[in-house]
């Protein structure tokens, strides 16, 4: 199975995820709007999303795979299967034993992610009462991501990459069944946090079921300490760090910019757009480019290796210039079309669209971040992008308070941007001192020019949003707006992708072949 068909499925998968996430969010704004139950909601589903990003998809993303590729190509699959019962059992564990202190301890742990909100109890207690509810799916997230780390190991992407669609089906129902009851909004929040722990359980059900499908579902029992686990550990926990060094940045803005009124909404729903493009190329790439990265380093083909990771360049930045482009440009009437209805306000798409602005500006570097990172990772070496992270989250909490006084949200938007640059930064420079990043000279070429080819879409966007302007009034239905808004991403896409045959840097036929022949990509 080739790369880009591995790129593609993943992507895909993620592209249906993220597509029932907005409908989802556009539900969640006309139903909550940008108000304190929305805050206190965001909030409560903000703090088991960041633990299970920085322990299970930063510890088995970076720590695992390398190991459990190492095993499956040099002491077969019945040693793998062994290596994955002893580090799962143990997850397990810490997971049991992390929930039990987060229900106790969660007004503390509240306090601490939004300090702001002691100054309205009512939201305060409501954000306590959520969190409890939401925490435990951060231990069915995290088990999936365990079982997942084997399937991706096996190259069986689809499965772990639909599960997540799967949390968005069961909270886009209970969504409609809120809008056809209408009950007290604080009753809406309480039903939203129950249907985020109804959908974890989902997903653990559908990856258990996949892996029983390989026979590679390993039992659980008590957890042996011996020298694999002992090199578990010593590289995830570096890497719970480094692989959560986005959710801690989120964090440090989620707690600043609990002192202004609205302001944790207004970055959340800018978050979410600015996520579609980083979920569909970056965390595709990413869930692809390690496994794949950590297979050849083994076999101790470099060649293969460089290969891949310069393939998976262009790959990334050939999608994600121009949607940091476009996001940039035409953030406003995005946010506006999408979420401009009900109790959520003019002036809160207004606020919302200047944050997703700034965070557009810094979505190429947290994709590179998620290419750069597993060349790292599949060497086993997690302790110097743990280092650079530790640098990067002081970046951003210097920011995030030098510029919030001023700027308020969008200071804190700014502040991930200028930390998501100095990451790549000091990621790309550990590599290139050590040999291990070298682009082929026609690969630095091909991204030029497309900056170029996103340069020329943005300045055809402009004049596009400029002649569609009286379309995206809110006084206008909800199609009018829709379909503006597709002339408007549909037409740059054409102008970018035609900019892209014509300066040679990827042939239009070679995607129609990979579409009706994937296994040729």
């Amino acid at each position: 199975m080739s790369l880009v068909k591995n790129f593609a499925s993943v992507g895909g998968a993620t592209l249906l995820s993220r597509i029932l996430g907005f409908v989802r969010d556009i539900m969640m704004a006309a139903i909550l709007g940008a108000g304190p139950v929305t805050d206190a909601f965001v909030a409560a589903f903000r703090l088991p999303n960041m633990f299970r990003r920085i322990l299970a998809e930063g510890a088995f993303n970076t720590a695992f795979i390398p190991l459990f590729a190492k095993a499956l190509e040099t002491e077969g699959d019945e040693a793998a299967k062994n290596f994955a019962k002893n580090i799962i059992s143990s997850l397990i564990g810490l997971l049991l034993v992390l929930t039990l202190l987060a229900e106790i301890f969660m007004p503390q742990l509240v306090m601490v992610l939004a300090p702001g909100f002691q100054e309205n109890p009512e939201k305060y207690d409501l954000t306590v009462l959520f969190a409890r509810i939401c925490f435990p799916y951060l231990a069915c997230m995290s088990i999936m991501a365990a079982y997942a780390g084997i399937l991706n190991s096996l190259r069986r992407f689809l499965a772990a990459a639909l599960a997540p669609v799967l949390l968005n089906v069961v909270m886009v129902g209970c969504l409609a069944a809120l809008a056809f009851t209408r009950p007290e909004i604080e009753q809406s929040g309480f039903w939203l946090s129950i249907a985020v722990l109804g959908g974890g359980i989902a997903q653990v059900g559908m990856i258990i079921f996949a892996l029983v499908r390989t026979g590679f579902l390993p039992p659980l029992s008590l957890p042996k300490i011996d020298k694999d686990l002992r090199r578990f550990w010593t590289l995830a926990v570096p890497a719970i760090f480094t692989g959560g060094v986005t959710q801690i940045n989120i964090l440090v803005g989620t707690n600043i910019a609990s002192n202004e009124a609205s302001a944790v909404s207004y970055l959340y729903y800018a978050d979410r757009l600015y996520q579609l493009p980083l979920g569909i190329i970056g965390i595709a790439i990413g869930v692809v480019l390690l496994p794949e990265l950590s297979r050849r380093l083994k076999a101790n083909d470099l060649d293969g290796a460089a290969q891949v990771q310069d393939q998976s360049m262009l790959f990334a930045m050939l999608l994600t210039v121009p949607a940091a482009v476009a996001l940039f440009v035409i953030a406003e009437p995005i946010i506006k079309t999408l979420f401009e209805y009900g109790a959520f306000s003019a002036f809160a798409a207004e606020q919302s669209a200047m944050a997703l602005a700034v965070f557009a500006l810094g979505l190429p570097s947290f994709v590179l971040a998620k290419i750069l990172q597993p060349a790292f990772f599949a060497r086993e070496n997690t302790a110097t992008p743990a280092l650079f992270a530790v640098v990067t989250v002081a970046v951003n909490i210097g920011f995030s308070l030098a510029l919030f006084p001023a700027f308020k949200h969008v200071g804190i938007a700014a502040a991930t941007t200028i930390a998501g640059w100095t990451n790549v930064v000091l990621l790309a420079g550990g590599l290139i001192r050590n040999k291990q990043l070298s682009l082929t000279q026609s690969t630095r070429d091909k991204l030029l020019l497309l900056g170029l080819g996103a340069a020329l879409m943005g300045w055809a966007l402009v004049g596009g949003q400029w002649l569609l302007a009286p379309y995206f009034d809110a006084t206008n239905l909800v199609l009018t707006r829709f379909l503006a808004l597709f002339a408007l991403i549909g037409g740059g896409a054409v102008i970018y992708f035609g900019l892209v045959h014509v300066f040679g840097i990827y042939n239009l036929r070679r995607w129609r072949q990979i579409a009706s022949n994937p296994t040729k990509g």
